[in-house]
């Protein structure tokens, strides 16, 4: 698969990515949710730090995760580059490219997001407004939309431990990149034998 075709991937999910969350940072106050099926929620959250709402402490916290993220996307970046001068599998870089595009449109929230908009808490935020954004560069939250509450109510008093208590699946709620690097990474470890055949094979040699 060549790099251009890679790129096109990248490039779509990118802009499917922004498209999204600019929509709904300007469309919806923070919190405010949308019950498209009982299943299947829009939900505006904005997520600080890593996955799961995992946080560096420290006052130079965010910066240092935004900063590890840039780290990795160039990592990211030059292992599709080197997959592809290898001719790696049609599956490795496909998962590489959705990894890469995932991990580039979350990044892209973290750096820009915090000057070309305001907060968003009790109204809808403004594309650049003329006050300035609600942080600085590096400092931006990354923007949330996704919520599947496939089960949501008590549950059955006769489970051990958590038996009787309010249980949500599934609660995360995430966005298009995140979905994009899920799937990358799902790919990888289903089709690991394709995606990896050179590997497989001097590791059976040996």
């Amino acid at each position: 698969m060549s790099l251009k075709k890679a790129s096109l991937i990248i490039v779509l999910i990118l802009i499917i990515d922004q498209v999204s969350k600019i929509y709904i940072k300007t469309n919806f106050a923070l919190g405010e949710e949308i019950k498209v099926f009982d299943w299947f929620h829009i939900l505006f959250v904005e997520n600080e730090g890593m996955a799961w709402g995992t946080k560096i402490p420290g006052a130079y916290g965010k910066l240092i995760l935004t900063l590890f993220r840039l780290v990795a996307i160039f990592g990211i970046g030059y292992w599709l580059w080197d997959s592809v001068k290898k001719n790696g599998s049609r599956i490795l870089i496909i998962s590489i490219a959705l990894i890469f595009a995932g991990a580039m449109g979350n990044i892209i929230d973290s750096v820009f997001y915090g000057i070309i908009f305001d907060g968003s808490y009790g109204h809808v935020a403004s594309f650049l407004p003329e006050g300035g954004g609600y942080s600085s560069l590096f400092h931006g939250k990354v923007v949330d939309m996704l919520y599947f509450p496939l089960y949501d109510g008590y549950l059955p008093g006769w489970i051990p431990v958590w038996g009787g208590n309010y249980f949500t699946f599934f609660e995360p709620v995430f966005n298009i990149a995140d979905s994009s690097i899920t799937i990358g990474v799902i790919l990888m470890l289903i089709f690991n034998k394709k995606a990896f055949p050179k590997q497989r094979k001097e590791e059976a040699k040996a």
